[in-house]
């Protein structure tokens, strides 16, 4: 197994992570239309398109504001051109979280929009780590070097966590778990909610796993926005706990 995986293309190295990139997109738009069908909507086909363009707009900058704050040591180097290649998923969730806020403020939506979208993202996330996977260190997906069972030689020689990996798993073990769910007497929007905190609670775990800098106090970037999401939810977190008694 050599990384990163690549085929030819008319006499071209082609990497793989476009074709999942592109799958992921495809696949996850194509689930949501699949179970908006099967549901009686309350939000309005115009309005459904532009709480989604809020979430599109505010994930493309919000991946990138975060992804440039993960080194923080070249934001003094960042370029137009850097700044909009490098890209990160938690902040693209964040992004777009304060996207569709802004948008449903604007179009007058005062109820929750997020349940519909849960399993296209996770099933959308387990293709794109795929592609991920495949780069091996050569995008920042890799972890650190390990002598746990798990650890994978990525393309340097190195046996490292392979982070997009355990990501993969995970998704699949959320998959299952809201599949369980799905006919649970759950307020409207908690299930968007609590794939919010399962995921971002995964991400601020898993960075003492990758070779992050810090941004302050010792946390990088993402676990910061990760305790954003903590705080933001942190109502519904408290409701689970009353639950769980």
């Amino acid at each position: 197994m050599t990384f990163p995986f690549q085929f030819d293309f008319f006499g071209e190295k082609v990497h793989y992570h476009f074709i999942f990139e592109t799958l992921a997109f495809f696949i996850g738009v194509r689930l949501y239309y699949y179970h908006k069908k099967r549901i009686t909507d309350s939000i309005s086909d115009i309005n459904r398109l532009w709480i989604m363009l809020g979430a599109m707009i505010g994930a493309l900058i919000g991946s990138r504001v975060i992804a440039m704050l993960e080194n923080p040591s070249e934001i003094a180097n960042q370029t137009w051109l850097t700044f909009y290649q490098n890209k990160t998923v938690a902040g693209g969730f964040l992004g777009g979280l304060f996207g569709v806020e802004i948008i449903k403020k604007i179009i007058g939506v005062k109820i929750a929009s997020g349940d519909i979208y849960v399993i296209p993202i996770i099933v959308a996330l387990f293709i794109g780590r795929i592609g991920c996977f495949s780069m091996g260190i050569a995008e920042a997906t890799y972890g650190i070097e390990t002598t746990f069972f798990t650890g994978m030689n990525l393309g340097d020689g190195k046996l490292r966590h392979p982070v997009a990996l355990y990501e993969m798993i995970y998704m699949v073990l959320l998959f299952f778990l809201f599949r369980r769910i799905k006919n649970m007497d759950f307020v409207n929007g908690d299930r968007f909610k609590l794939f919010m905190v399962l995921y971002f609670l995964y991400r601020f775990s898993v960075e003492f796993f990758k070779p992050y800098q810090p941004l302050f106090l010792y946390l990088s970037s993402i676990q910061w926005s990760a305790i954003f999401i903590f705080i933001y939810y942190y109502k519904f977190i408290l409701r689970l706990f009353n639950y769980a008694k």
